[in-house]
């Protein structure tokens, strides 16, 4: 479901004009990852072994030097080898967006906490949400995306490279999500967390405090914007993207449409 996202992006090079949710079942344990949880710090990280890769794809003697106008906007994906390059850039932020199907019985805080790409933060696709509506990880409103964000610590001049733990999924969507609020330097790691590690780089196998702390930030500014509260400072200014985002009666007219034309091809009509 999530990587069509990507797959009709890089066929067609044009964004999805539709919405999409992961799924229309609501996992139990994913109402909010955060409500009510308590999360340890791994006391002792344990990382994998470092190697750098003999596929980087740069030019013999010189730096892969990060710059968001080097890279294609028309592009949804970057390689784990560019990231790589360019980790530590200061404007460079990386976000794992793990989200699993219930019947998975995986927990993406708990393998976040385990195992993710050094200096990556933690997007809760199910509480950074509309929290008007008993639908799971619906998109939530300008207001409360911008306050979820910047509680993240993240800023329209950052690019942003999205990933998932099962290599393209749930990060496409998050990848979208930034792209309907007006975000265009956003780009989905190609293979994600799977292909990072099978390329022999460096993971942290704990999460410091203060992406723990931003990530339960991020969902109780949600909260506190649905409930008329005031949040802290917005470091992300959104600029809504109608063209991205059909309604259910969009969806139902459409089908109108095709299901006539169906019927008139069946009649014999051109």
């Amino acid at each position: 479901m999530a990587s069509t996202i990507l797959t009709k992006s890089l066929l067609g090079r044009r964004l999805i004009h539709s919405s999409f949710s992961l799924s229309h079942k609501t996992p139990q344990i994913f109402t909010s990852l955060f409500h009510g949880r308590t999360f340890q710090k791994i006391a002792d990280p344990i990382h994998t072994s470092y190697k750098t890769s003999q596929w980087v794809r740069c030019v013999v003697g010189t730096r892969a030097n990060f710059s968001t106008q080097s890279l294609s906007l028309n592009e949804p994906v970057v390689s784990v080898d560019w990231l790589h390059a360019n980790l530590r850039e200061p404007d460079m932020k990386v976000l794992d967006a793990s989200w699993y199907m219930p019947d998975e019985q995986r927990n993406p805080i708990q393998e976040y906490q385990v195992a993710h790409i050094p200096g990556a933060l933690f997007f809760d696709v199910d509480g950074i949400a509309d929290q008007t509506t008993n639908l799971p990880h619906m998109l939530p409103s300008e207001e409360a995306f911008a306050a979820a964000v910047s509680a993240l610590g993240i800023e329209n001049k950052d690019g942003l490279v999205v990933y998932d733990g099962k290599g393209i999924f749930s990060a496409a969507r998050v990848w979208w999500m930034f792209r309907v609020f007006g975000h265009e330097k956003v780009w989905v790691l190609d293979g994600g967390l799977p292909r990072w590690r099978t390329s022999g780089y460096d993971v942290e196998s704990s999460a410091s405090g203060d992406a723990i702390l931003k990530a339960s930030a991020a969902s109780e500014a949600i909260e506190k914007v649905y409930q008329g509260q005031t949040v802290g400072p917005i470091t992300f200014q959104t600029k809504f993207q109608p063209h991205l985002v059909w309604t259910l009666e969009q969806v139902n007219r459409e089908r109108q449409l095709l299901a006539f034309d169906g019927d008139d091809k069946t009649d014999g009509n051109p």
